[in-house]
């Protein structure tokens, strides 16, 4: 093989990549490291200045902060077009994070290009394979029995090719991101949806597919549609039990979980300065259940406070030397701007069944009553990476402790997930965690657990009605315990706790009373707690794997007979022909998710095994044609069967298909399984009304055609016995659309028109049947 220089050096050329890693430490003004754990990486805030005033004076307009940011990390800022909501750009990210369910794939990608380390500082994060059962140090302990497959991959290529890795245990991807490798200005891409918590430091931290991490690890210029920005102007402040959740179960009710599409939610206004860096942080992670891009929120003394506390004092002192950098022009002009006033927020509750049913929790019982929703709440659940940082557990201390002096517990059960070994020890230290088990909580691992699907929950059966109540971020069907008749609702961590304390939803701890174990009626005061602990953090264990500086030694073993890792094989080219007599696998009713097309839960031990895990191929979609999910007709059988089983069964026939879904379909979680899976098993478009920004371009990536209808009433036009035939791709171009026959079993014909979103480099991924295959051709 030729040394990693040439390799780099070939492939640079090839694609255009711009060679400054190395001028970065020749020209830094002022070197300050990126973070402790790379202390050669550093900060480019001159580079940042450069490209912004470029960008100014060509546009000769005012900025929004996300466009300072986005815009002043451009491969080419001198000649990149830029338009919002139309123009790619090509951008520079700073480092790459993966978590361990999503780094199996993107690390087999990246094995697959040839290269032999990656040219930006990168992580990988295991906090997703832990299955909460019992409590933290058992769960955690039967996880890495389990998974020791996994994790030795994952340690060991990480070695290999230069990739920090974070052992099981240390805690969620993005609260570790925010403790140890976030800060103001700087643009990091995560295989994960809830990247945009890094926006509480001031970053732009965007959610992406596998194989878009593989391209920026690779040198190759990440490409992003140039977002629209949607302002959020804050005013007020918050006080009494209203939290920083609450802003952002306020803006998901008003734009809906796909309203941030194509979009940054940019907050500002003077409201900011009464939310912390870790509350700035909740509300940019759940920013992801309004589809958007990322969030972001200017610099501000919040943010040099944690970055102080979190022993990142010289990048706080950088920080403050181009905060003008950090901030929006004034005059800036967004595409859609939303007024909060934080005096007149109150506390709100989300759901069942969709992040963005906004209600207070003031009337949630009375609207619970009325649509058949139990009242009862069986499970209380704080934490996840939304909201599991210090100031969190203080408040929802604060809230059990004032229920303990009246000799109460919780009715309901209660759980606590501290988002990372940092936040564990500190709770512990300083008596939080304690206070909380006092109350009835149960402290689990620092993991996702519950929050994605990894909870053993022994309380109800499978298909029992019930409600839960937590703190996260995402509550579709299915999606905490695989329990379809579950009725999740989100709310903040305080306002859990105090609804695991009642039991039920119709508690209103603004206005309502308790009755203590004396027989006497008490209200709970609106919980205060300190924003950071007064001494320092206690770190915890050491849980950090540095990759060795040489580490070309470095074995990593895949067996062939291995059920939870599969060496990936490239996908066919495309054949230069039409796609003539689609079948139509599945015509999805409603929404269908990431969580739809590829379920989590159990099948993450599968997320390493391309073969394996397509076996739940769009298993959660509701099937038109009968009502059902897993369920879909065989066109040659005319039998009904499960999907994967009914895909497997074409594949085997030669039988190119097609799924015809709904509105924002691929919306939720990043995972690129969901794009991986169809193409695995045969199939060749995803035609829709709409997409999710991350689900397409995973599409994109993995050589399939995700299409919308260009009247979006065609959609009621195909139906799941009619044929397909997509015409035009010979003649593929960027803006041009496609044409769709649709052809019935009576013989007759419709001719529909179908958009797509394709630029010139995303054709060439489709003509080499993938954008690993087009990298691998530009080596050559």
């Amino acid at each position: 093989m030729a040394p990693y220089s040439l390799l780099v050096t070939r492939l640079q050329k090839a694609l255009g990549v711009r060679q400054y890693h190395v001028a970065s430490v020749l020209c830094q003004r002022a070197k300050v490291a990126m973070s402790h754990f790379e202390p050669n990486d550093y900060i480019r805030y001159d580079l940042l200045e450069k490209n912004i005033d470029i960008v100014r004076k060509r546009l000769n307009r005012p900025l929004t902060l996300s466009e300072k940011l986005v815009y002043g990390h451009l491969d080419d800022p001198a000649n990149q077009e830029i338009e919002r909501g139309k123009t790619y750009l090509r951008l520079r990210p700073d480092r790459v994070a993966m978590q361990d369910a999503t780094a199996q794939m993107a690390m087999l990608q990246f094995i697959s290009s040839g290269l032999p380390k990656v040219a930006v500082p990168s992580t990988i994060h295991c906090d997703h394979l832990i299955e909460a059962q019992v409590g933290g140090e058992k769960d955690l302990r039967r996880a890495k029995d389990i998974n020791q497959e996994v994790y030795n991959f994952l340690a060991t290529a990480g070695a290999k090719y230069g990739v920090g890795f974070w052992r099981p245990g240390s805690g969620i991807i993005h609260q570790i991101i925010l403790e140890n490798y976030a800060y103001p200005g700087a643009l990091l891409i995560g295989t994960d949806s809830h990247t945009p918590n890094g926006g509480g430091l001031g970053a732009i931290c965007i959610g992406v597919g596998g194989a878009d991490a593989v391209d920026v690890m690779a040198g190759i210029p990440w490409e992003l549609k140039c977002p629209k920005v949607i302002g959020v102007k804050l005013t007020g402040s918050l006080s009494g039990w209203t939290s920083p959740k609450d802003v952002i179960l306020k803006v998901a009710g008003i734009l809906t979980v796909k309203g941030g599409t194509g979009a940054i939610v940019e907050y500002h206004g003077p409201g900011v300065e009464s939310i912390s860096c870790t509350g700035m942080a909740t509300i940019c992670n759940m920013g992801a259940e309004i589809g958007a891009t990322t969030s972001v929120f200017p610099y501000n003394h919040r943010m040099k406070t944690y970055l102080n506390k979190t022993g990142r004092a010289e990048i706080a002192k950088l920080a403050e030397e181009f905060k003008d950098h950090l901030v929006p022009d004034p005059g800036c002009q967004y595409d859609q701007l939303i007024e909060i006033n934080l005096n007149e927020l109150k506390p709100l509750i989300n759901g069942p069944f969709t992040p963005d049913l906004a209600h207070s929790v003031a009337e949630v019982g009375a609207v619970a009553e009325k649509e058949g929703w139990p009242v009862d709440i069986r499970v209380g659940l704080i934490g996840s990476c939304t909201n599991s940082s210090y100031e969190d557990m203080g408040r929802s201390a604060a809230v059990a402790k004032q229920a303990l002096a009246h000799g109460l517990k919780c009715k309901s059960q209660f759980t606590i997930t501290p988002g990372s070994e940092q936040i564990r020890a500190t709770i512990e230290r300083d008596g939080y965690a304690q206070v909380l088990r006092d109350v009835g909580g149960i402290v689990l691992a620092n993991a996702c657990g519950p929050c994605i699907g990894q909870w053993d929950r022994k309380d109800i059966k499978k298909g029992e009605k019930n409600t839960i109540v937590t703190s996260y971020n995402r509550n579709f069907t299915g999606r905490n315990d695989a329990n379809p008749e579950t009725h999740a609702f989100v709310t903040s961590p305080e306002i859990v706790t105090a609804l695991a304390i009642a039991g039920t939803l119709k508690f209103n701890p603004e206005t309502d009373f308790l009755t203590g174990k004396d027989g006497k009626k008490f209200k709970l005061e609106a919980p205060n707690a300190d924003e950071l602990p007064h001494t320092n953090f206690d770190p915890g264990q050491d849980t950090y794997q540095h990759p060795p500086k040489d580490g070309s030694g470095q074995r990593v073993d895949v067996s062939p007979t291995s059920q939870r890792l599969q060496l990936l094989e490239p996908f066919e080219k495309w054949d230069g022909k039409d796609l003539e007599d689609l079948q139509i696998l599945i015509k999805v009713k409603g929404k269908c998710t990431t969580d739809h097309i590829s379920a989590a839960g159990p099948w993450l031990k599968f997320r390493g095994h391309l073969d394996n895990i397509s076996n739940n191929l769009l298993i959660g979609a509701i099937n038109i044609e009968n009502g059902k999910a897993n369920s879909v007709r065989n066109a040659v059988t005319q039998e009904f069967g499960p999907v994967p089983d009914t895909a497997r069964y074409y594949k085997k026939h030669g039988i190119q298909w097609v799924v015809i879904g709904d509105e924002n379909y691929g919306e939720g979680s990043s995972r690129e399984h969901a794009a991986l899976e169809p193409r695995h098993l045969g199939g060749r478009a995803i035609i829709t009304k709409s997409f999710a920004r991350i689900h397409e371009t995973n599409l994109k990536k993995q050589g399939l055609l995700p299409l919308t209808f260009a009247d979006p009433a065609d959609y009621n036009k195909i139906h799941p016995v009619d044929k397909l035939t997509i015409q035009g791709l010979k003649d593929f171009a960027p803006g041009k659309p496609l044409t769709c026959i649709i052809k019935h079993p009576n013989g007759s014909q419709e001719t529909i028109l179908l958009n797509h979103t394709f630029n010139e480099g995303q054709i060439e991924w489709f003509r080499a049947g993938s954008a690993l295959n087009r990298m691998k051709e530009l080596q050559q």
